[in-house]
């Protein structure tokens, strides 16, 4: 009988030492990170897809939140802000860069997939017209760009300008900037077929720093002293305004447009997070550093 109790007393025992090395590991749904140290971030990622203008300001933006938030990983890439809001609304991407706002069939596509885009104006910016350093026309009207961009006019003479050439350099379709200037300048009128398209912004300043008779239209931020930003015109009686901060913000420049990014729906985790910092001092401390305009001045 004392034989029993004590081979009783041994298991017990034994069980007893099962149920507290067992009561060591976190429970399911444990906020400690599994194979990580207790309060860790995290890891989480983030993509942003689109627009070509606004590419370099989003790489930034990435740099700088990563230096705050180092468990967040946002990769950007271009492409332009049609391919950015495509991939928004085949949930390829998390948020689309737009330099221009969502057109009427994008939002029945999004509505026929269910989707409620939103709408962050994140920055501001001057479209602005660069000329050759060389080229000696000192204004442009928004007629005159219109008669440019249509083929009406192919020389600069016709301007009051230099006898040479006129070569007109735009960006694809898939752009947003190439829209905004369809829009706002062309009036929807059609591109003459001799513009020359460029995938890329940076290859439209390098076409013109190269040709004297160069004309493009570009982002702020990507005027630099390769081309001469030149002061634009509403109409012949009204003053040339050049384009820059000050311009943007009281309405007078002509060419000025919001820059956008879009979620599918309220932003919500690290979307969320980044969209806030963006709006935030450091954010918009990099979009005046790379020659954009902030939302707010």
């Amino acid at each position: 009988m004392k034989k029993i109790w004590i081979l009783g007393l041994a298991a017990s025992l034994l069980t007893s030492m099962v149920a507290c090395t067992g009561s060591s590991e976190a429970p399911s749904g444990s906020d400690k990170p599994s194979g990580g140290t207790s309060g860790a971030a995290e890891k989480s990622s983030l993509t942003v897809k689109g627009s070509d203008t606004m590419v370099q300001l989003a790489q930034v933006w990435a740099e700088e939140f990563k230096k705050v938030h180092p468990e967040i990983d946002v990769q950007v890439t271009g492409g332009g802000s049609t391919t950015g809001i495509a991939a928004l609304l085949n949930k390829s991407t998390d948020i689309a860069s737009a330099s221009r706002a969502l057109k009427a069939e994008e939002a029945n596509k999004a509505k026929e997939a269910g989707i409620e885009p939103k709408e962050h104006t994140v920055a501001q910016d001057a479209l602005s017209i660069v000329v050759n350093p060389t080229n000696p026309i000192k204004e442009l009207t928004l007629a005159q760009l219109k008669d440019i961009y249509t083929g009406k006019v192919k020389n600069w003479k016709d301007l009051g300008g230099a006898d040479m050439a006129i070569v007109a350099n735009g960006r694809e379709s898939s752009s947003g900037t190439y829209g905004f200037f369809l829009e706002h300048v062309l009036n929807k009128e059609p591109f003459a077929t001799e513009v020359l398209t460029s995938p890329a912004t940076n290859q439209i300043v390098e076409n013109v720093a190269q040709d004297k008779g160069g004309v493009g239209y570009v982002g702020l931020g990507y005027v630099n002293d390769k081309v001469r930003a030149v002061p634009i015109k509403k109409d012949a009686a009204s003053p040339a305004v050049h384009g820059d901060a000050k311009t943007v913000l009281d309405g007078s420049y002509s060419l000025a447009r919001p820059l956008f990014v879009y979620t599918a729906g309220e932003a919500t985790g690290a979307a969320k997070t980044f969209i806030d910092w963006i709006l935030g001092a450091d954010g918009q401390a990099v979009v005046e550093k790379l020659g954009f305009v902030p939302v707010k001045k």
